[in-house]
């Protein structure tokens, strides 16, 4: 795969061993420096032209970081950018010093304060990079206050100052970038939801990792991995054997729906149908099947027994009779009072997707001894509010990356966790993030799309030598961020609804998977 060092994400120990790694080779520190600060200075030269931006302020910190931006500020500084430098009283690293001794031989004065900055067209943030553990000092957490207050653009150095690198918390005071200039691979900050409002926009800068050194320390493949176009595109159960039938595409179960919410049984359909499923099997309450039929006269639509709440109240299955679908899911528009029919679909001998009143009906049990006990995979899809009360043990949920591979880890399930960056983890150590979404799919009925694509999937993968549910959901996550994306473009983040969404589905896949053909 051309492509595999941009698709890694790494804890900041992975990276400092990686590291390790190249200095050990016989990489010089002074070396590596001087490569990654001035790829870094030409993408900051590309971003904010000389032209346009004629002073930099530069906030430089005593390690390492502040070193990539005193060469950032030789840099600009040769090629006719007034630069300013905000260099707190710290004792600097020696190659640091080193530089700094250069810079100030340029011309270009130090200053211990930080409002002389104040006039400038751009800053370059240096302070901390990653590894930082604690809560920065109270002087540089004010300085930073300041310029995160005064509107200029600014461009962070590997994270924004101040964040965490695996979880993203703000340690005391954080840097609010513009850009942010990730060097070497993607640290797993970038993928935490509260992390987004300061690290801007991100780009990974490649100083040239060769992949003995990261697989030296990583396995392979690599535990954590953001998916990207290429490999989702090689997921999908694409091309068909040019002899098959429906049933070979896979028969899909879905679950859903009351009289209270007809809508949640309409939109998974819809999901599950742009999935491409062979055949796909709606039981939805008696009094909904006209409905369902008339928006999806393609499917087998099951009228079930309803309770007086409008509900699910049996299934017209056995639980052995639902072996005879690849995949059932289970959940969206059902309502809590139809317990006995998520139930017997636990009891089933065949892979289940649970979201929506699935999850909070099965929060009501013990979460991991039920899916323990369960022959067939499982697949969860809660959003925060759903993950929390299935997990309760699991209290640094804002930590979405640990948090997500240790419910994994703990019902032996695959955990999609929706969000801003939405992450899928599976028992066996392996998690898939989603590097980009919209706030476009803030919106209710766009979780039900999801899952009926996700079962859409997951049920072909079943049917595909080789085929795994893992890849499968993150294909379908990937996919619907990705029609989200072009709706909210040919619209505006207001204009994509749910019933828009499951429009732009099947077109953003064919033009996606031309375009690479």
């Amino acid at each position: 795969m051309n492509n595999i060092v941009e698709t890694i994400v790494v804890s900041a120990e992975q990276m400092q061993q990686i590291e390790s790694q190249i200095l050990a080779a016989g990489m010089p520190v002074a070396a590596l420096m001087e490569k990654a600060a001035r790829l870094c200075s030409e993408r900051i030269k590309s971003l904010y032209p000389q032209s346009k931006n004629t002073s930099v302020g530069i906030l430089v910190g005593p390690g390492h970081n502040g070193g990539d931006a005193l060469v950032v500020a030789r840099e600009l500084y040769l090629a006719g950018y007034e630069i300013k430098i905000y260099r707190p009283l710290f004792k600097l690293k020696q190659l640091t010093a080193q530089h700094a001794n250069y810079v100030a031989s340029l011309g270009i004065t130090f200053d211990e304060a930080i409002q002389p900055l104040r006039e400038c067209q751009l800053i370059v943030d240096g302070l901390f990079g990653f590894g930082l553990t604690r809560d920065i000092p109270d002087n540089i957490a004010k300085a930073i206050e300041l310029v995160n207050g005064w509107s200029t653009p600014i461009v962070s150095i590997d994270l924004p100052s101040g964040m965490h690198t695996d979880t993203g918390a703000v340690m005391g005071a954080a840097i609010k970038a513009t850009h942010t200039l990730c060097l070497g691979l993607w640290k797993r900050a970038f993928f935490q939801d509260r992390a987004l409002e300061y690290l801007g926009q991100s780009v990974r800068i490649d100083f040239g990792l060769l992949r003995h050194h990261i697989w030296s320390v990583l396995p392979q493949p690599a535990p954590v991995r953001q998916i990207t176009k290429e490999i989702a595109l090689n997921f999908l159960p694409l091309p068909r054997p040019a002899v098959t039938y429906k049933y070979r595409q896979g028969h899909l179960l879905l679950i859903c729906g009351s009289r209270r919410y007809a809508g949640g049984a309409i939109l998974t359909a819809l999901g599950a149908r742009a999935s491409g499923v062979g055949m796909l099997s709606v039981a939805v309450p008696e009094s909904l099947k006209t409905l369902l039929t008339s928006h999806l006269p393609e499917a087998l639509i099951v009228g079930c027994p309803e309770n007086k709440e409008g509900a699910i109240a049996s299934l017209p299955f056995s639980s052995a009779d639902l072996s005879q679908f690849d995949l059932v899911a289970c959940g969206p528009g059902l309502t809590t009072d139809a317990q006995s029919v998520v139930t017997k679909v636990l009891q089933s001998e065949c892979p289940l997707v649970l979201d929506a009143d699935g999850l909070n009906i099965l929060s009501e049990h013990n979460v991991a001894e039920v899916l323990n006990d369960r022959a067939n995979p499982t697949i969860l899809t809660p959003h925060l509010g759903e993950f929390k009360r299935l997990f309760p043990e699991i209290t640094e949920i804002e930590d979405r990356l640990n948090a997500v591979q240790t419910a994994a880890a703990k019902s032996s399930a695959i955990v999609l966790l929706k969000g801003a960056k939405t992450a899928i983890a599976n028992n066996q150590g392996l998690t898939w993030l989603i590097s980009e979404s919209t706030p476009a799919l803030a919106r209710g009925g766009s979780g039900d799309i999801l899952t009926g694509l996700a079962a859409g999937l997951a049920t072909q993968s079943t049917k595909t030598e080789n085929g795994s549910l893992f890849d499968a959901v993150a294909t379908a996550a990937w996919w619907h961020a990705q029609a989200g994306i072009k709706a909210a473009q040919d619209h505006t983040e207001l204009g994509v609804d749910a019933t828009t969404l499951a429009q732009y589905l099947t077109p953003t896949i064919n033009e996606l998977f031309k375009s690479a053909n």
